[in-house]
């Protein structure tokens, strides 16, 4: 039975969390402290350093070689069950690969490293901590990985079906891709050539537009000179026009938010940026603008498409590479002495902005559809996942802090005092910073459930209903009992992690949904898993 003091305690190691978290949203939401720009650089600051650092010094401080086996095991069926079953319903009743993904997330993937810990510390001790962090390594190093995985996929298929409809696609042998190609998912504005040999085969190079397209052509006839962003989805321009104020939104879909600026410097926020996977700064792209060029006979031609914004080199008869751009141009206004930010939509992201004519249309052309061969495709794939964890913090703090615990509990080697505080002092706020990142992210948003009512309540019984089912189901058939099944149900009823929802954003995959979830619940995690925590001690 759960006593008044078990229950204090644990309201002791929960509040101070949400109160940081709302101490953020009134900064931003009432009294307006912190402007947009400076919430970038907050959230920048706790995407690079105090979540790495945070996840580091946890992970450092775990024996790996006193694992608990069989929370483990538990943990991993669960998702593994779930992965089937979404397997299952997409190959065999015709489900989407898209919900696969996002139901994926949304029913297996917690926020155990900012809340699981302190919460379940508080709930059933000490040895909690440990079995959190086997988690949060685990979640690290393989499921986000998968995740990213899939994503990448998606990101593949979707832009194989663009650019080599019907049949073609099964003619590609060979994928090249640039060095600064970072991903598929769309943020970049990328274009393609194919190369066809004497046997038919074809040999596609992917790489960044921006040094595509002659820049003669496009600077010539618009007067724009280009500059560096440090933003993610946006770029800048300045553009000699008559000035005047400008109200410009920023984001993507329905996670939106807009300002007026009248400041000649003003930025915008990504929401996403909190845990952003792209590098910055990144070089402004100004090849996708309205231009048509006369050339030669043997210079291929640049002209846009009256359909879908597109922008496509067209080759001479004696010009065998063709080049294609699948991007749209950004959206706003020219301002005349002005810094005019422009959103880019690259129309292959998200599946949902398609006509529904459009979707059926694309169903029906399925059976029809080649793909390349299985060892091409996985090429592709992997380098682009590998590209992207190489930029991701968190990616480089859960290989460290294991191969430092693998050294430091195998030979009983002592941290050195200078690091171990200088770590200490940046973790200890790790906790503290996070929540409060999460507080600036949900003032930023114009509604704390952006996927509507319906899709939200969905969402939130697969989270704290189905979750915490199938992980206390998995948890008894690997034989856990006690405490241990208690943490594992638990942490299953945990909200919505953030890298899922990071990974939704850059890719256009539902991000509404992810948004509701990592806020929305949020605020209803804690009576949740207070219930939880009640029920499971009656």
């Amino acid at each position: 039975m759960i006593s008044g003091d078990d229950f204090y305690k644990v309201m002791c190691a929960m509040i101070p969390l949400y109160f940081a978290m709302l101490v953020a949203y009134a900064s931003v939401k009432w009294w307006k402290i912190f402007s947009p720009e400076q919430c970038s650089g907050i959230n920048r600051f706790v995407a690079v350093f105090a979540v790495p650092i945070l996840s580091f010094h946890f992970i450092s401080q775990n024996n790996p070689y006193h694992m608990d086996t069989k929370f483990i095991i538990a943990d991993t069926l669960s998702k593994v069950i779930v992965l089937v079953l979404l397997s299952l319903w997409a190959v065999f009743f015709n489900g989407d690969l898209d919900w696969v993904i996002t139901l994926f997330s949304v029913s297996t993937l917690p926020n155990t490293l900012v809340m699981g810990i302190p919460l379940l510390k508080a709930m059933y001790g000490d040895f909690t901590q440990s079995l959190m962090v086997q988690l949060v390594v685990l979640q690290c190093i393989i499921w986000y990985t998968l995740l990213l995985f899939l994503f990448e996929y998606r990101a593949a298929t979707l832009l194989i079906q663009t650019q080599f409809p019907g049949s073609t696609a099964a003619s590609i042998t060979k994928f090249e891709i640039d060095g600064d190609v970072i991903s598929l998912d769309g943020r970049d504005p990328l274009c393609t050539e194919s190369e066809i040999d004497g046997n038919g085969h074809i040999r596609v190079r992917i790489r960044r537009s921006t040094s595509s397209a002659p820049d003669s052509a496009l600077s010539s006839s618009i007067n724009i000179t280009p500059r560096a962003s440090n933003l993610s989805n946006a770029e800048i321009y300045s553009v000699n026009t008559p000035a005047r104020n400008a109200e410009i939104s920023f984001g993507q879909g329905e996670l939106v938010f807009g300002y007026r600026m009248s400041s000649p410097r003003l930025s915008g926020y990504a929401s996403s940026d909190a845990y952003s996977l792209q590098p910055t700064p990144r070089a402004s792209n100004f090849n996708e603008l309205d231009s048509t060029t006369v050339t030669t006979a043997n210079t291929p031609i640049w002209i846009r498409s009256p359909a879908g914004g597109k922008v496509f080199r067209q080759p001479s008869p004696a010009f065998s590479c063709v080049k294609m751009m699948w991007e749209s141009p950004g959206k706003g206004e020219r301002q005349g002495g002005k810094d005019v930010v422009v959103h880019e939509d690259l129309s292959f992201r998200d599946s949902s902005k398609f006509p529904a004519a459009e979707k059926e249309e694309a169903k029906g052309a399925v059976s029809s559809q080649g793909m390349p061969r299985a060892h091409v495709m996985l090429g592709l794939i992997l380098i682009m996942v590998g590209r992207k964890l190489s930029r991701n913090p968190n990616a480089y703090s859960s290989v460290l802090g294991l191969f430092w615990s693998l050294i430091s509990f195998r030979w009983n080697v002592g941290m050195p005092s200078l690091v171990k505080y200088s770590i200490k002092i940046i973790s200890d706020a790790g906790l503290g910073m996070a929540m409060f990142s999460l507080g600036l992210f949900m003032a930023l948003q114009p509604h704390i459930i952006a996927c509507g009512t319906k899709m939200a309540t969905i969402g939130m019984v697969i989270r704290f209903v189905s979750g915490p089912i199938l992980m206390s189901a998995s948890s008894v058939a690997v034989g856990l009992r006690g405490a241990r099944l208690h943490t594992a149900i638990v942490q299953a009823a945990l909200p919505q992690g953030i890298v899922p929802f990071v990974f939704a954003r850059e890719y256009g995959l539902h991000p509404d949904i992810l948004s509701t979830g990592v806020i929305f619940g949020m605020l209803v995690s804690l009576p949740v898993t207070l219930l939880y925590y009640i029920l499971l001690g009656i």
